[in-house]
């Protein structure tokens, strides 16, 4: 597929995908859905992969769905969002959360609506300092999708993320930081260097264990203590046998630097 809408880069076990539509803030239509699809498609099918980025480009990261890619007239035929939901946005978010691998996102402006919480459903945020988050869709009658309502509350707790959602307040980059939405906000110079600092620890780190810590963190959400023991014990079965377990554990004893194939 030839990319207009996101730039797509796979070099040294680093995936980069980049929104890519900086005059409408990187905004969502169907076109730029079916290109990330497609890109991420390559990353889970690609075993060099070790870590994927996901950036916007310009000012903004995302401003969510481009309104006027299904703009409804007063008085016009209503558009079936739920529709656009189901084929796009929630395929897009469960997407990033199964790969297994580490998943960066690097916020560089704002990320409001749809783009706030597919920014969260990254495993890791760094948000530059003028970033900030927006759940603006209060302000058009709408409830917060894209994982929204699953992911706030468990990131800030239930009376943050009513007053985010209920208000459309928007949430610096640093108050973000503070509450736990994000994992770090960095001086908007310091970005870039300090994506790419951790895309090369990721890229050198055993892959296949920390896709099963994704796993199981996020598995825990809905699991009690005693069905979590078991996938722990499960899970450290599995990497028991794994190449890069053996590597870690020579390197431990040979006091030397692990060389990990993420195998």
């Amino acid at each position: 597929m030839k990319y207009e809408s996101i730039l797509y880069d796979n070099a040294g076990g680093i995936a980069r995908i980049t929104l890519n539509r900086p005059d409408r803030l990187n905004s969502f239509t169907a076109a730029m859905h079916a290109e990330l699809a497609d890109a991420l498609a390559r990353v889970k099918a690609d075993a060099a992969v070790r870590v994927l980025l996901l950036t916007g480009a310009g000012r903004g990261f995302c401003a969510g769905q481009d309104l006027s890619d299904r703009a409804v007239a007063p008085g016009g035929t209503p558009v079936d969002l739920g529709e656009s939901i189901g084929k796009y946005y929630a395929p897009l978010v469960l997407t990033l959360r199964e790969l297994p691998l580490p998943v960066v996102c690097a916020v560089n402006g704002v990320a409001a609506g749809a783009g706030a919480n597919i920014a969260l459903a990254c495993d890791i945020v760094i948000a530059a300092r003028s970033a900030s988050f927006v759940q603006a869709f209060c302000k058009i009658g709408l409830v917060p999708d894209s994982g929204g309502t699953y992911f706030l509350p468990r990131l800030v707790g239930t009376a943050r993320a009513m007053g985010l959602a209920l208000l459309g307040d928007k949430l610096t980059a640093q108050q973000a930081e503070e509450w736990g939405l994000v994992w770090r906000c960095v001086e908007d110079a310091e970005l870039a260097p300090t994506v790419d600092a951790l895309l090369q620890h990721f890229a050198q780190a055993p892959t296949r264990g920390l896709a099963a810590t994704k796993r199981a963190l996020h598995a825990s959400a809905g699991a009690t203590l005693a069905a979590q023991l078991v996938l722990e014990r499960d899970l450290q079965r599995e990497l028991g046998w794994s190449d890069d377990y053996r590597e870690g554990v020579a390197a431990f004893v040979g006091k030397r630097p692990p060389h990990f194939t993420g195998k």
